[in-house]
């Protein structure tokens, strides 16, 4: 099963970048999680309806593409002024539309982020289970995944050095393992 995991910062050293990392490497067996490369949001212009008829820029064709592959999505958020950013905002916009070509359609998808503000992107996850909700992807609504983020709390490359966030990441990714699985009983693939 592949998850691709997606994050909303365009940061160099995103924290839910590193959160990605960690929910990589503590993925069940038989679960691959591959991070989308961060700079994919980055090169994508600004969605605009009048172009639809065009050709998308190969950023947006990539990105399509790469949600298409995917079985499931991973989507971290952080939280800018009580949303998500502006960046993931776009990427989601250009992997919808136009009208017929939603690459989220009928993809489970679960969200998560960390910040080191006290509620973690609680409401920048609520506004982006919305979006998603539109359209129409299977969302994993509990275990909500809201994490403080203490320096050093995850390292780099992924690594959780506090066993309690470790064993609740770990219980994260293998409960969208089976809500992943829970999704595709329902809808068969490719339906």
């Amino acid at each position: 099963m592949k998850v691709l995991a997606i994050s909303g910062s365009l940061r160099r050293d995103s924290l839910n970048t590193r959160l990605l990392r960690a929910a990589a490497l503590l993925a069940p067996s038989g679960v691959e999680v591959e991070l989308l490369d961060p700079s994919a949001l980055k090169e994508l212009p600004l969605y605009d309806a009048d172009d639809d008829g065009a050709i998308p820029p190969i950023a947006a064709r990539r990105l399509r593409g790469a949600i298409r592959l995917a079985d499931a999505l991973l989507i971290a958020t952080p939280e800018y002024n009580g949303t998500i950013p502006g960046g993931l905002k776009n990427a989601i916009d250009w992997a919808s539309r136009p009208w017929g070509t939603n690459s989220f359609r009928r993809k489970p998808s679960a969200t998560i982020g960390t910040s080191p503000g006290a509620i973690g992107t609680a409401i920048a996850q609520q506004h982006l289970r919305s979006l998603l909700s539109f359209c129409n992807s299977p969302q994993m609504n509990a275990i909500e995944a809201y994490i403080q983020f203490k320096p050093g709390l995850i390292t780099e490359t992924g690594e959780v050095t506090d066993a309690t966030t470790e064993e609740f990441l770990r219980n994260y990714v293998t409960e969208f393992y089976s809500f992943i699985e829970r999704v595709y009983m329902a809808i068969p693939r490719n339906a």
